[in-house]
């Protein structure tokens, strides 16, 4: 006969921290803590740093990232323009099928229109204000914040050879303002009231398509 002799479990043994020890781990989280919140705000301003200011109306944690989320979309927006450029430049001959098809009058290529003129267009979707000087624009488009709304003025506006070559973006709430450095392509003049009345219409036409 065998006897089956069972292996009796070890009891733990709770060991009892002293005070010193409770007090010890205790100042230790706190120190860690402290740091933690330490770096975490230096990694705040570092962050708001690199917006431009309209991004950030307050300086609390939320609205500093709420603005580096809206940032970074606006800068994909951008890229994404970019890259579209860059793809239309290599292949012109591409699908042209959303092109949008804008009435200008443009005048013959003169030395008299070396000076420097302004024009504006107003309407209830935005406020556009346009200077030219030789084949150089600054366009301003103030308007509501829309989806894609950058992205698709340019590609309009380099279909009438009007190369975006600078963007910059100012947002305050839901209103944007995009200020844009431009070179007139090709051999045909712009004048600042033509340009203006087509990015009036651009905006539309990116208006019209979304509603």
């Amino acid at each position: 006969m065998f006897l089956a002799i069972g292996k009796g479990k070890r009891k733990r043994t709770r060991t009892m921290k002293t005070s010193e020890e409770v007090e010890s781990q205790r100042m230790t989280h706190i120190t860690v803590e402290r740091n933690r919140r330490k770096q975490m705000n230096e990694h705040l301003r570092a962050l708001r740093s690199l917006m431009p200011s309209s991004y950030v109306q307050r300086g609390d944690q939320a609205s500093i990232i709420g603005g580096a989320i809206e940032f970074v979309r606006e800068l994909e927006q951008l890229l994404q323009c970019l890259e579209s450029q860059k793809r239309r430049r290599l292949y012109p001959e591409g699908d042209s099928s959303s092109s949008l098809m804008l009435p200008i009058s443009v005048k013959p290529n003169d030395s008299t229109y070396e000076h420097e003129e302004s024009a504006e267009s107003k309407s209830c979707l935005a406020d556009i204000e346009v200077k030219v000087m030789g084949f150089d624009a600054l366009v301003k488009i103030l308007s509501r914040r829309r989806p894609g709304q950058l992205i698709r003025t340019i590609a309009a506006l380099e279909e009438l050879q009007l190369n975006v070559l600078h963007a910059n973006i100012t947002t305050v709430e839901q209103t944007v303002l995009y200020s844009l450095n431009i070179k007139i392509g090709g051999e045909m003049r712009f004048t600042a009231a033509d340009m203006a009345n087509s990015v009036q219409q651009i905006v539309g036409l990116i208006n019209a398509s979304m509603i």
